[in-house]
């Protein structure tokens, strides 16, 4: 296959995997639509990698010398292993974003308990932290303070899945919500939607959207022509929490999606918005100080 063939199959891998972020990714400017999509589609299916094996723990070992090969520029056979390890070259990422990624899928394949809210955002750091950081990187910027706004964003979006998700994680056996938080609500199961499990995930939303506000003058720092599609993804995750709360925070009786339409007027509306001004108020999240540059 060609080098445009490999690209195409990553394009091809983001149009079916996440709607919402597909909007977003439209949005970017054409010089990083490729190697953006060659990061989403090294995510995609590593993590299909793992969650669709019968065998776990072999998965992600594999999905570890994957990642060797890449950073070592000597990919697999696979186009999306070859655009990706372009990308890599091409933008001297860094390799500790990608580690941490790596290391949320062990979370998951150890079935670790989230007790905390520090392990909340420890586990958010891993799997979607790490995603804003390194888009954030492919975007030209490495400012510790812009990168630890990227890691906010992500860990925002993260816990929206979360609250979307409870119902659908509980058919499978696994809960994110923190057992403290659990435990102070008396809730003993994530199967069933009752007033205690919709303040759990009512805290979570709070949560997010701290962070979500949190992560604004990380948006603002970025290069005017990735600032439109970075804010649409932010506007548009919220959005599935708000309609979390429009539903009673009953995450599962059924599973908030956005429609179309919806999707159309909340990027409308966030093109629209002032770009405002990069003015950083807020520590980096503890958790996320191994995705950024020493000080």
């Amino acid at each position: 296959m060609t080098e445009a063939e490999d690209f195409a199959a990553c394009r091809d891998a983001l149009a079916r995997g996440s709607k919402s972020f597909h909007v977003a990714w439209r949005l970017l400017p054409s010089r990083l639509r490729d190697p953006i999509a060659s990061f989403y589609g090294f995510c995609r299916v590593t993590d299909d990698a793992v969650d669709e094996s019968a065998d776990p723990v072999a998965a992600l070992a594999h999905c570890v010398t994957r990642t060797d090969g890449i950073f070592a520029s000597r990919p697999e056979p696979h186009p999306i292993d070859r655009a990706f390890a372009r990308t890599v070259a091409r933008f001297s990422l860094p390799r500790a974003p990608i580690d941490a990624l790596l290391d949320g899928y062990r979370w998951d394949v150890e079935k670790r308990i989230i007790v905390t809210r520090s392990d909340l955002v420890a586990y958010a750091v891993r799997v979607a932290a790490s995603v804003g950081v390194v888009s954030t990187y492919l975007m030209g910027e490495r400012d510790r303070s812009t990168l630890a706004r990227a890691a906010d964003l992500g860990i925002a979006m993260q816990l929206t899945n979360i609250a979307r998700d409870v119902g659908e994680d509980a058919h499978h056996g696994r809960t994110y919500l923190p057992r403290t938080w659990l435990d102070e609500e008396h809730v003993s199961t994530t199967s069933r939607h009752d007033a205690a499990l919709g303040r759990v995930v009512r805290r979570l939303l709070d949560e997010a959207d701290t962070l979500y506000a949190q992560a604004e003058p990380g948006i603002a720092a970025l290069p005017a022509d990735c600032r439109p599609a970075i804010r649409a993804a932010s506007r548009l995750y919220r959005e599935i929490g708000q309609i979390v709360r429009e539903n009673g925070y009953d995450a599962v009786s059924g599973r908030a999606s956005t429609s179309p339409l919806r999707k159309a007027l909340v990027v409308a509306r966030s093109l629209a918005e002032p770009s405002g001004r990069a003015m950083f108020d807020a520590a980096p999240q503890p958790e996320a100080e191994m995705l950024l540059p020493p000080c």
